[in-house]
């Protein structure tokens, strides 16, 4: 991450001073002139190993140079942190090369000034109500800073408390805002440690001498107020928290901050709007989290978040890749070719047809992961938002709560759904083979697939979609790859047309004629018109929330619009 993170101090002479500054260095240095700073060969004094960080001594008197050069005078105890003669710390990452220096100002005097500016504005103008806590400011210019003001007590400072704040400056807006929950959690668990040491010395001091008695039995002199206040001005940090390694503690605090930040968060490059399966896919995530976080909240939860599990794995399924399927034991379905070419053209068309009308999909077999795998190869036939599945069950589940149903081989069937139209059953046998032949297909050698089903509705009409992907997945001159983006492209195509539909039928409310009209339009009618459009309209279940929040509000929005 490009970033700086600095600790800022209220001093009651000298104002806003930076005291302690990390900054990070990614390999190649644009100067090679500007190298100050790299650790001598040979010195490991201080060497500490960390998680991923080596942290040296640094030897950096050129940057010391440099630096008082620009302050306008030499800093009291109170203003500075590491002596004048310490060479400072630095920490080398050694997955990415990334050095984080830390010393009391910045080694570039550009960056300096950027600093002393966000340490001046977090002690004065930019403060949160109450002076405590988080606040954003900046500008393209100088950077955009997230700032933390707190107070540290102090027996002998003004009011028994110091003001002091740590700025985190970085020239990227969206990626500070983004970062501000996670920035905001750890800083504050610095800040914490800072205070509640500081806060036993503090205690330890008053018992020994209470300041307060001590300040009101005094006689107060305006002409020599600040004469008698400077001695008490110039307590440094660490003597305040009477902590010996305060400022190597702080410099490993904000070279891990500094390289949590960066590796938190990453672009990725997304070609045009995001698909309906993202956004059902980012919702149902959204609500499973909400779910986790009720559950674990509330009593008895333990048993609860039992009984919701089926459904979490609901959600978790569908996002399984075939890429995945090797992980699963025994033999298994690794494409809708191989579907097709275990089952036969007439039943994987009838299975196929069942899956794209929305009807009950029931698989049953002994083994768990055959029935797993073809469950994942027939859910890409459908956008996320109708895939409901339970993977495997010792019991029936209704039609309403999963379109995809595993069952154990002893499980009975209802009688209204064994007689009904909406379903189909595929019972999963084993062969009485002794092994498999020489080029023979493990699954074929091993079992036999038995479908039945109520339904008396022709299969070989449509869908169009249907129609389309058979004639993909029988042209073998087409790889398993290219009939994958093909369904894809298909899918895509036919979820625009349910768009269309969902916006002209359920959003505007039009009549059966024009409805007729469109439908016509989207080339849905003619051979197979039934199948499409019931395909249609199941699939506009799958159409996410905030789609359909997005037409709702729009069109609320078209009506109020005249009236304005």
């Amino acid at each position: 991450m490009n970033a700086l993170v600095a600790l800022c101090h209220f001093c009651e002479l000298h104002g806003p001073r930076t005291l302690f500054c990390t900054e990070a260095l990614h390999p190649p240095s644009p100067d090679p002139s500007s190298q100050v700073g790299t650790p001598v060969p040979g010195d490991r004094d201080g060497d500490r190993e960390g998680e991923g960080l080596t942290m040296r001594a640094n030897s950096s008197a050129t940057q010391r140079g440099e630096i008082s050069a620009i302050l306008p005078c030499a800093p009291s105890q109170g203003c500075r942190s590491l002596p004048a003669s310490h060479p400072g710390f630095v920490s080398i990452d050694d997955e990415t090369g990334i050095r984080f220096l830390s010393h009391q100002h910045p080694r570039q005097p550009q960056l300096f000034s950027v600093v002393r500016q966000a340490c001046v504005r977090s002690l004065s103008c930019e403060v949160c109500p109450g002076r405590e806590g988080p606040i954003f400011f900046g500008d393209e210019q100088h950077g955009f800073v997230f700032s933390h003001t707190f107070f540290i007590k102090d027996s002998l400072a003004r009011g028994f408390q110091r003001w002091y704040s740590i700025v985190l400056v970085a020239m990227d807006r969206i990626y500070l805002i983004n970062s501000w929950p996670f920035l905001l959690r750890h800083l504050k668990l610095t800040i914490h440690s800072l205070q509640s040491t500081a806060l036993k010395v503090f205690d330890s001091e008053q018992g020994v001498c209470p300041q307060r008695a001590l300040r009101m039995n005094s006689v107060f002199s305006p002409a020599v107020f600040p004469h008698q206040r400077s001695g008490n001005a110039a307590r440094s940090l660490t003597s305040l928290t009477q902590h010996p390694n305060l400022w190597a503690s702080l410099h490993c605090s904000f070279s891990w901050l500094l390289k949590a930040s960066g590796s938190r968060l990453t672009e990725k490059l997304l070609e045009g709007a995001p698909t309906e399966d993202t956004l059902v896919l980012i919702e149902r995530q959204t609500e499973q989290e909400e779910e986790i976080s009720c559950w674990e909240g509330a009593e008895g939860g333990g048993s609860k978040s039992q009984l919701l599990q089926p459904e979490r794995e609901l959600g978790l399924d569908f996002l399984r890749e075939a890429s995945k399927l090797d992980d699963l034991p025994g033999p298994k379905f690794k494409s809708l070719r191989h579907l097709r070419q275990v089952l036969g053209v007439n039943d994987f068309r009838q299975l196929a047809w069942h899956v794209l009308m929305g009807n009950q999909v029931i698989w049953r077999s002994a083994d768990p992961g055959l029935i797993q795998s073809a469950f994942t190869v027939l859910k890409s036939l459908l956008p996320v938002g109708c895939v409901r599945s339970v993977p495997y069950s010792a019991q029936y589940e209704e039609a309403y709560k999963c379109n995809f149903l595993g069952l154990s081989p002893d499980v009975p069937i209802p009688a209204h759904v064994s007689s009904s139209e909406f379903s189909v059953l595929v019972d999963v046998t084993l062969k009485n083979c002794q092994g498999v032949a020489a080029g023979e297909d493990e699954i074929c050698a091993r079992y036999q697939f038995a479908i039945s089903s109520a339904n008396t509705q022709p299969t070989d009409r449509g869908p169009t979609l249907l129609n389309k992907l058979e004639v993909a997945l029988s042209n073998e001159n087409l790889s398993v790859d290219v009939v994958s983006h093909c369904l894809l492209c298909l899918k895509e195509e036919w979820m625009n047309k349910v768009k269309v539909l969902f916006k002209f039928s359920k959003v505007d409310g039009r009549g059966r004629e024009d409805t007729q009209k469109v439908l016509a339009l989207l080339g849905a009618t003619g051979p197979g018109e039934e199948d499409n459009v019931r395909l249609l309209k199941y699939w506009m279940t799958g159409l996410s929330k905030t789609y359909k929040s997005h037409l709702m509000t729009a069109v609320r929005g078209g009506e109020r619009s005249p009236s304005q």
